[in-house]
């Protein structure tokens, strides 16, 4: 059994195909075995991929600490493998979502879910207290964002300022937290916590994806550029609806197909 890996802006993820994982496999169990830094790959989460077929393509993640989880960058990252579909243009269900992918001069670009529970939120009332005065918006694309605008995204101290955010009681299910600098009139710089990887990641797709629909929301702008704790640039693209909601909201950056490992046995879960 191979371990498929690949990334996608700073992102790395590794892709076990259904028909090679043993009966009984357990996705929780295998992303607490194969993702931790130092002891294993350091993963930021591992996806179980179906083989294509006439359908959509069927996919699941799982972030390192074993939960069930959308991620964006791995969905995009998944195209760069070997098997993947062929074509221009796939439509995926991902960990529940639906979304579609495409191939572009930038990479990959993902679809990102829309419709009901997902959009903009207002910050709940208890939240405000921690935000220091800092504007911010909170945001459901088939997971949890918060997104807090800061003069500059260097500075801050996210393992302080993170934590407390993220598992505010406010949250039900937690939360990812982003700090945005905008830096020029389509352009901004984004850094991530993500939990799950309770810790900060070159790069939370979901993340820019809210942080972009924030802005055009703000400014009537609707394309965005959105350079990652990682050096890459993640494109945003969207139209914005009354009340927070989106339309087409499309993430769009590069991805790279980095090898294959067969873990040790010793490893693998038993």
């Amino acid at each position: 059994m191979k371990l498929h890996i690949a990334s996608a802006a700073g992102n790395i993820f590794g892709y076990l195909w259904a028909d090679e994982v043993p009966q009984g496999f357990d996705g929780a169990t295998w992303a607490r075995a194969l993702c931790p830094r130092g002891i294993a790959f350091g993963l930021d989460g591992i996806f179980l991929l179906h083989r294509p077929g006439e359908g959509p393509w069927e996919m699941a993640h799982w972030d390192s600490d074993g939960a069930l989880s959308f991620c964006s960058n791995g969905t995009r990252a998944a195209l760069a493998l070997e098997g993947a579909p062929a074509g221009e243009w796939l439509e995926v269900r991902s960990s529940g979502q639906w979304v579609s992918l495409r191939r572009n001069a930038s990479g990959v670009g993902l679809r990102m879910p829309e419709g009901e529970g997902t959009g903009l939120r207002p910050i709940p009332f208890p939240v405000f207290g921690a935000l220091g005065g800092r504007p911010a918006v909170y945001g459901l694309v088939g997971n949890p964002q918060l997104v807090v605008e800061v003069p500059s995204v260097e500075t801050v101290d996210l393992a302080s300022f993170a934590p407390p955010l993220r598992h505010h009681r406010a949250f039900k299910d937690g939360t990812n937290v982003n700090v945005l600098e905008v830096t020029g009139e389509r352009e901004a710089r984004i850094r991530s916590w993500e939990r799950g990887v309770e810790g900060e990641t070159l790069c939370c797709g979901t993340g820019c994806a809210v942080a972009g629909a924030w802005l055009a929301q703000r400014t009537g702008r609707g394309e965005w550029s959105l350079l990652t704790a990682s050096g890459e640039t993640v494109s945003v693209a969207l139209e914005i609806l009354p009340g927070g909601a989106w339309r087409n909201l499309w993430v769009s950056g590069p991805v790279r197909r980095i090898g294959e490992a067969a873990p040790d046995k010793d490893l693998l879960p038993a």
